[in-house]
């Protein structure tokens, strides 16, 4: 009888033969080598059908492995196991007096899940959450290893790769010593005025930036500016100071947000927005997100406050956020720098699709690229210029599609 399993937001189920919570490696490469169809299922955090097995295939939940995190002080890196969450991951490493370049959002998600479907925090120096990366190992369809580092050819398709070529088992990530940040958060950022090289030095007036508006009017609601207290005090003109401690979802209660006001602390405590021992974010919702050319920022604003009485009204909130171009050659920051837009909906599917139809339309000629764990229409394969590689590198480690749902086949027909 098939199992049935739903996403963390609850607007996608799961069908699968069985899923499967394998609590050794060993067990782990006999499940893959004996089975037809293989997906993962991470923290579970993506909002469409990427982890989709089928009703004859497997899925498979990497939770019951031992956490594994081990930390190489003199190499500065650390092995992850293909299971951990970032909070998990943050903790050990904080403890041994390292850091990771950034965070995410929530520190909830899974480490090997981010990274493949090109998960990323802010800041137009740092990359996606897979730069950090230098080694991933994967349990290819026949449950053998193979391990792919980064001087090696393959390894621009092996990091963000959707789960197309296998199951990661274990990531190795560059580390850094550990540092503190701090939380400026402002109020009221008039879009008015905001012409490209001053939305520049905003989206550079911070280690890490995010914008956050409800579109019901033109212009941002809240800044969030995180320093890293290494650096300089950002000075910040345009925006009042906050006075009370904010939410990026108008309304609701900071008391899950991680601490504002200037109070310094352990990196891993200020880059995420929110704490790890709370719910994240606001709980019931649907997201999406798109990322474009740097350089397009401010046509893609006012390409949506044109359309705002269209987003107003399922919008929970919307964040913008840099990330720096990076490597992997299906990252949605692959080869550029980039802005990214991120829309946090109300938990209604039939009343947000159009919504993200009229935002897919808005951005059209502004090469923008979807969040692979997001709610999106359009695919828009052809601003993947590596897709091809990739598409090759999936037909020699995964010969027979055992990892290829029809998410994932969509993405490699051709």
């Amino acid at each position: 009888m098939a199992e049935t399993v739903t996403n963390w937001a609850g607007n996608i189920t799961y069908t699968a033969k069985e899923l499967h919570r394998p609590h050794s490696l060993d067990a782990l490469r006999a499940l893959v080598a004996g089975s037809d169809r293989v997906r993962v299922l991470g923290s579970g955090h993506s909002f469409n059908e990427i982890a989709e097995p089928g009703v004859e295939g497997a899925l498979v939940s990497l939770g019951g492995l031992p956490v594994e995190v081990d930390v190489d002080s003199a190499a500065r890196t650390v092995r992850v196991g293909g299971g951990v969450r970032y909070s998990e991951l943050a903790r050990h490493v904080h403890e041994r007096g390292f850091a990771l370049p950034n965070m995410a959002s929530l520190p909830h998600i899974s480490v090997a899940g981010s990274v493949a479907t090109g998960t990323h925090g802010s800041g137009i120096h740092n990359g996606s959450l897979a730069a950090p990366v230098r080694e991933v190992e994967i349990v290819t369809a026949d449950g053998s290893t193979v391990v792919i580092g980064r001087d090696d050819e393959r390894f621009g398709g092996a990091v963000t790769s959707l789960g197309a070529l296998g199951v990661v088992t274990a990531l190795t990530l560059d580390l850094e010593p550990s540092y503190e940040v701090e939380q400026h958060l402002f109020t009221e950022l008039p879009l008015a005025g905001l012409d490209f090289d001053t939305l520049e030095t905003v989206l550079a007036a911070a280690y890490s930036v995010s914008l956050f508006t409800d579109w019901r009017e033109p212009g941002f609601r809240q800044v969030w500016l995180k320093r890293r207290t290494d650096q300089p005090l950002p000075d910040f003109p345009w925006a009042a100071p906050a006075t009370e401690k904010l939410h990026p979802v108008p309304g609701m209660p900071a008391v899950n947000c991680t601490e504002q006001f200037g109070v310094p602390g352990p990196w891993h405590e200020r880059l995420p927005h929110f704490r790890a021992e709370f719910t994240p974010s606001s709980g019931a919702e649907l997201q999406s997100e798109y990322l474009l050319p740097r350089p397009y920022a401010l046509d893609m604003l006012h390409a949506l406050d044109a359309i705002r009485t269209t987003l107003a009204p399922v919008l929970q909130t919307c964040e913008v956020r840099t990330v720096a171009a990076d490597t992997q050659w299906l990252s949605p920051a692959y080869g550029r720098d980039t802005v990214a837009v991120h829309f946090t909906w109300v938990e209604d599917t039939d009343a947000v699709l159009p919504v993200v139809r009229r935002v897919e339309k808005a951005l059209d000629g502004l090469d923008a690229r979807p969040h692979w764990g997001k709610v999106f229409s359009a695919l828009p394969l052809d601003r993947y210029p590596r897709l091809g590689d990739f598409r090759a590198l999936a037909q020699v480690l995964d010969p027979g599609g055992k990892f290829a749902n029809a998410f994932v086949r969509d993405i490699l027909a051709g």
